[in-house]
């Protein structure tokens, strides 16, 4: 079975406040006081402006939606992140927005820290929102991001 994700990844607080007029969004609580929106195809439809799609080299983010993204980063730092995995071979590309402005990535490919172990590009994202790691895990397990498969699964688990 394959991994999927496509979403928006920031502060509870300020998830829920910039998506409330976003048709279709749905917010899921994680760990440490963070929250995730998937990027189904309701939520592309309602927030892109009808340009090209794959901004910033990211499969799935809406043309234009980094516009919103950076105007919702004036409260608090916000993430976008994609992940596909199928067999244990796979991709993820994360960004972080903050004060208004692109602020990390888009990253796609993983960085050496203290040249160990690979630092994902969504874990590296995650950091920027203050996630804090386990001993033995990265910010993507500390989370819980691996909990559901795709959307669907997400959005199951979902408050509107």
């Amino acid at each position: 079975m394959g991994y999927e994700l496509q979403a928006v990844i920031a502060g509870d607080e300020l998830l829920r406040a910039a998506s409330r007029g976003v048709a279709g969004a749905r917010v899921v609580p994680l760990r440490q006081g963070l929250s995730l929106m998937p990027m189904t195809d309701e939520v592309f439809g309602a927030v892109t402006d009808g340009s090209a799609v794959r901004a910033l080299g990211f499969w799935k983010l809406p043309g234009g939606f980094e516009i919103s993204l950076a105007r919702w980063s004036a409260a608090g730092p916000v993430a976008y992140v994609e992940a596909e995995y199928f067999g244990g071979v796979g991709e993820q590309r994360a960004a972080v927005w903050a004060d208004g402005a692109l602020a990390v990535g888009p990253l796609d490919v993983p960085a050496r820290k203290w040249m160990v172990r690979a630092v994902s590009p969504i874990s590296q994202a995650l950091q920027q929102l203050g996630v804090k790691r386990s001993l033995g895990g990265d910010e993507f397990e500390a989370l819980g991001l691996g909990r559901h498969r795709n959307a669907d699964d997400w959005m199951s688990s979902s408050t509107s």
